[in-house]
């Protein structure tokens, strides 16, 4: 996977005369890539469980509609505008409403025994149909200031200082994480790597980490945000400019946290095993006293919870909500989670995967775009990758079998 993902980055930069290998690009892939990458962690637990969700597209537009108008139209009535809480507010009707609508999902899929094609086809066609509703089409904008942070941008980043703050926590949380590794199963009497080996590892991801930093701060903010800045500062700009660097984007560390803390629940937890237990063998996981009726419903509502953060990111980002967003989000999503490694099967994936495969179906339109590619061939490519992961996967499985 990750061969291939820098294969096609040096494909895309050699085509596109060295624009793709940009600090500005490559940061706005990674703002673009959040969205997908938030939802695709939860794709992963629901394909584990062998079931689909093919209306988080839709789900994702309808909730972020009710987001705008709850922040637009409903809470400058009761609180006037741009009030401290306004944003706050939104976050939570868009988490709930995501909750209860993967809860019905969950219910129809898990209690009544409707399969999750037929399910959360049905939620394709009802969200989408709803999100048009809510406002009779019309587009909502402008977006709470603050809310408008988790779409990144100039404001919606955390500058120099603060990422270079947040690489090298990164570094140290790695450290840590190999030497408990290491040190469980020196207790339990289990095979270790060679220290040389963990020492590689170590400073290898810790050189991956520290670079992506450097990048996200070698990123200028654009000479309008540089000029308003100095001016609502005070500040003399100088003859050459001033630079300002973005950082890392909110939407980047959003998709992170929510990453670390689907990669905990997965392996970490007893949620977590029983899901992996029901993708392996509903059967046997039932008779182990596994309620798996209800896992599977927690999956469902999980998958809804995480849909309406990406809904949040992806309408603070455009700062606007509209009936139109999210539409066939749930192709890039199942593909990011296939091509990450989660079989269709059951039972096998992984969060870290569905988010380096979020990653790689980004820059496959991104690539596409900067290389003037029409959009419906965009779509074209997009299926034949995810035709031919799937029958990677089936490959694979024949011949794990055998």
């Amino acid at each position: 996977m990750v061969g291939a993902l820098l294969l096609i980055w040096a494909a895309f930069d050699v085509l596109s005369g060295g624009l793709f290998l940009t600090p500005r690009n490559l940061w706005n892939l990674s703002v673009q890539s959040s969205s997908v990458a938030i939802m695709a962690t939860g794709m992963v637990l629901v394909i584990v469980t062998r079931n689909i969700d093919l209306s988080i597209g839709s789900m994702l537009g309808f909730i972020g509609m009710i987001m705008g108008v709850t922040q637009a139209n409903l809470l400058p009535r009761l609180l006037g505008f741009e009030h401290p809480a306004t944003w706050l507010l939104t976050l939570a009707v868009g988490l709930l409403l995501g909750v209860f609508l993967g809860g019905i999902q969950g219910f129809l899929i898990a209690y009544l025994g409707i399969p999750s094609f037929i399910a959360t086809l049905g939620g394709l066609l009802v969200w989408r149909g709803a999100a048009w509703w809510v406002t009779s089409g019309q587009t909502v904008a402008p977006l709470d200031a603050t809310f408008k942070l988790m779409g990144g941008g100039p404001e919606g980043s955390i500058g120099a200082f603060w990422s270079w703050i947040v690489g090298l926590a990164a570094c140290a949380a790695v450290v840590a994480l190999l030497a408990h590794g290491r040190a469980q199963r020196q207790r339990f009497h289990f095979p270790v790597r060679p220290m040389a080996e963990e020492i590689s590892l170590g400073g290898a991801a810790c050189v991956i980490i520290l670079a992506a930093v450097a990048i996200a701060n070698a990123y200028p903010w654009p000479i309008g945000s540089v000029r308003r800045y100095a001016e609502a500062n005070h500040i003399a700009l100088p003859e050459g400019g001033l630079f300002i660097s973005h950082g890392i984007a909110i939407p980047v560390l959003i998709a992170i946290g929510v990453g670390v803390a689907m990669s905990f629940l997965a392996r970490r937890t007893r949620f977590g095993r029983y899901v992996y237990a029901i993708g392996g063998n509903p059967e046997a996981a039932e008779l182990a006293g596994v309620d798996t009726r209800w896992v599977i419903a927690k999956v469902f509502m999980l998958m809804g919870l995480l849909t309406a953060i990406a809904g949040a990111v992806s309408i603070a980002r455009l700062d606007a909500a509209t009936s139109s967003e999210g539409t066939l989000a749930e192709l890039l999503v199942i593909a990011a989670a296939v091509i990450g490694g989660t079989s269709l099967a059951g039972g096998v994936g992984t969060v870290p995967g569905a988010m380096l495969g979020a990653v790689l179906m980004q820059s496959l339109q991104s690539g596409m775009v900067l290389l003037g590619v029409d959009t419906p061939l965009q779509s074209i490519v997009v299926g034949v990758v995810l035709v031919a992961a799937v029958w990677l996967d089936t490959v694979y499985r024949r011949r794990s079998a055998s």
